[in-house]
């Protein structure tokens, strides 16, 4: 079974077409598991319109903010692979076929994306050779370029994962996803750009550009992750 976790916050303009390039890869047993952040906006009313009863819809129980939204999909889930999702990208077509095979020598899988701006046109077609991905706990402990919306991770992943260190200011869902994946299991990069990573203006995550948090912030940053970390 397969769970596709998606956090939403105000995602009307997109969220259909994502969640339509989502639908067809999926059987009927799989499921999305939406987690929304209190939308101000049609968010939830056009998710139901889709009248798909594969998709099931929380409100966010914990902190306000995308890291929080994100764990609280993920604890709604119940498939042996699990899939994250921002609200505003498109998959590819081959993108779950490919990912489950990646999964069959790994725990955690992170494919390549093309990344495009709000009317998906090409801005570039590598994430990855745009900034220099590599596996490897290390390098992305001091600098990860890894993109959560571009993940999938075995079940067996949540032992070590959950609950997420409380402070989200000092450690983001996806970052401490590839903490825990490359310290504890096996990670595997898929090079194929699997899905069209929308870069919009709103964005919540900054989608592998450099931080503007100050040196001091992500010293403590990396102090903070580490400490939990060694305590799984």
């Amino acid at each position: 079974m397969i769970s596709v976790c998606i956090a939403t916050y105000n995602g009307e303009k997109y969220i259909v077409e994502q969640l339509e390039s989502i639908l067809p890869q999926l059987d009927a047993k799989d499921e999305i598991i939406i987690s929304d952040d209190h939308s101000k906006d049609n968010t939830l009313e056009v998710i139901g319109n889709l009248k798909d009863n594969r998709i099931k819809i929380f409100l966010n129980e914990k902190e306000n903010g995308y890291s929080k939204n994100f764990e609280n999909a993920i604890n709604k889930s119940s498939g042996d692979i699990i899939f994250i999702s921002d609200q505003d990208d498109v998959w590819m077509c081959n993108k779950v076929q490919i990912m489950i095979k990646a999964l069959s020598k790994s725990s955690l899988a992170i494919h390549n994306a093309s990344i495009v701006d709000g009317d998906l046109n090409l801005i570039h077609d590598s994430h990855f050779d745009l900034y220099s991905v590599k596996s490897g706990f290390f390098v992305n402990f001091l600098k990860t370029r890894y993109i959560g919306a571009c993940m999938a991770f075995k079940r067996e992943v949540l032992e070590k994962y959950l609950p997420v260190p409380e402070n989200q200011k000092l450690c983001a869902y996806d970052y401490w996803l590839s903490l825990i994946a490359e310290y504890y299991y096996k990670v595997e990069l898929v090079y194929e750009p699997l899905i069209k990573y929308r870069r919009h203006g709103n964005n919540a995550s900054t989608g592998g550009k450099k931080s503007s948090n100050s040196f001091i912030k992500k010293i403590n940053m990396r102090i903070y992750c580490l400490f939990h970390l060694f305590n799984r």
